[in-house]
C-alpha cells in the first residue's frame, strides 16, 4: 500500500514540474507575440485616457518622468487625468514633475482631480492643468518653500564634546549641524528659499492666470480648503473624477465610454503581465492544474 502512495506522490510531483513548465513556456510566447505585434504596430490599447496618481512624498523619479512623457507622445492617449493626494516633497522633484506634466498640456487636455490633500508641491504640479476638481473638504495651497535644519552645539558643550571644521570658503559649512548658522550663512539660505519661492509663485501666477503680486497674497504658507481655494481662484470646480470626465467630454469632446489606463513605472513587460496577461494566466493554470493528479493532504498523511 505504501508503495502505491509513493507512486503517486512521485507522479503528483512529476505532474507538478509538467504543468510549471507548460505555463511558462506558454507565456513566454504569448509575450514573445505580443511584443512582435507591438514592434509591428499592429497592438495596442486603442484610444483611452491616461491616468497619473501622485501619491506621497513628492521626489525625483526619473521612471515616472520618462512613463508621462511617453504617454504624452502617444497618439491614442486623448487626455491626461492627475489623481494627487500628496503632501508635497522636494522642490526639484515637483518642479521636474510640473514640466513633465506641463509638457504632456502642450499637447493634449491635462485634468487635475484633488484628493484629500493636494498641498505645496502637490499644488504645484496642478498648475499646468487645463482644469482643476477638488473636494470642498480638500486641503491644497500651502504655496511656500520650507528649508529646515538642526543644531546640537548646545548639547554637545553639555557633554564636554566639541567639533571642528576645516573649510574651503565661510558658507561651505552652512548650516552646519554642530555650530549655529553665521549671518551670512543664513541670508545665503534665505537668499535660495526665496529664489525657489519666486519660481513657484511664477508657477502658480501661469497656471492659474493671476498677477505675480496677488499670488504672493496668497502664497504665505498657509493652506486652503477646496472650498476656500476655489473662491480665491486657486482651482476651477468642486468635483471627483466623474465630474473630469464629463468636463473633457463637454469641454474637449472626448467621450464618456474611452477607457482610463494607469500610467505605470513598469515596463512593457510588466505591465502585460499584471494586465493583458493576467486573465490568461489564471486561465492556463486552471485548465492545467485540472490535469494533475490531486491527494486529499489529511489522507496523504493519514496513508504514511
Amino acid at each position: 500500500m505504501a508503495l502505491d502512495v509513493d507512486l503517486l506522490l512521485d507522479r503528483r510531483r512529476l505532474k507538478r514540474r509538467l504543468i510549471f513548465w507548460r505555463t511558462v513556456a506558454v507565456i513566454v510566447c504569448i509575450i514573445a507575440v505580443l511584443t512582435a505585434l507591438r514592434g509591428a504596430g499592429l497592438t495596442g490599447a486603442g484610444d483611452h485616457l491616461a491616468r497619473l496618481t501622485v501619491t506621497g512624498i513628492i521626489t525625483e523619479d526619473r521612471k515616472l518622468l520618462e512613463a508621462v512623457r511617453e504617454a504624452g507622445t502617444d497618439n491614442s492617449v486623448k487626455a491626461l487625468i492627475v489623481s494627487i493626494n500628496s503632501p508635497g516633497g522636494s522642490v526639484a522633484g515637483g518642479a521636474s514633475l510640473y514640466r513633465t506634466i506641463a509638457g504632456v498640456a502642450a499637447k493634449k487636455p491635462v485634468v487635475v482631480v484633488m484628493h484629500g490633500l493636494a498641498a505645496s508641491a502637490g499644488y504645484m504640479i496642478a498648475m499646468p492643468a487645463n482644469r482643476i476638481f477638488a473636494s470642498e473638504a480638500t486641503i491644497t495651497g500651502s504655496i511656500g518653500v520650507l528649508l529646515e535644519t538642526g543644531e546640537v552645539s548646545g548639547l554637545l558643550d553639555k557633554l564636554g564634546i566639541s567639533a571642528d571644521a576645516i573649510t574651503s570658503g565661510p558658507l561651505k559649512d552652512q548650516p552646519s549641524l554642530t555650530r549655529p548658522l553665521t549671518p551670512a550663512g543664513r541670508d545665503a539660505l534665505k537668499a535660495i528659499v526665496m529664489d525657489m519661492y519666486d519660481q513657484f509663485v511664477g508657477m502658480v501666477a501661469a497656471g492659474r492666470h493671476m498677477d505675480p503680486e496677488a499670488v504672493r497674497g496668497l502664497a504665505d504658507g498657509r493652506a486652503y480648503t477646496g472650498r476656500q481655494a476655489l473662491k480665491l481662484g486657486l482651482i476651477d470646480a468642486i468635483g471627483d473624477e466623474q465630474d473630469a470626465r464629463a468636463w473633457l467630454e463637454s469641454a474637449k469632446g472626448l467621450p464618456k465610454h474611452l477607457p482610463v489606463e494607469d500610467i505605470s513605472t513598469a515596463d512593457w513587460a510588466g505591465r502585460v503581465l499584471t494586465s493583458e496577461l493576467s486573465p490568461i494566466v489564471v486561465s492556463l493554470w486552471k485548465t492545467l492544474i485540472s490535469q494533475s493528479v490531486t491527494l486529499d493532504l489529511p489522507a496523504a498523511l493519514w496513508q504514511h
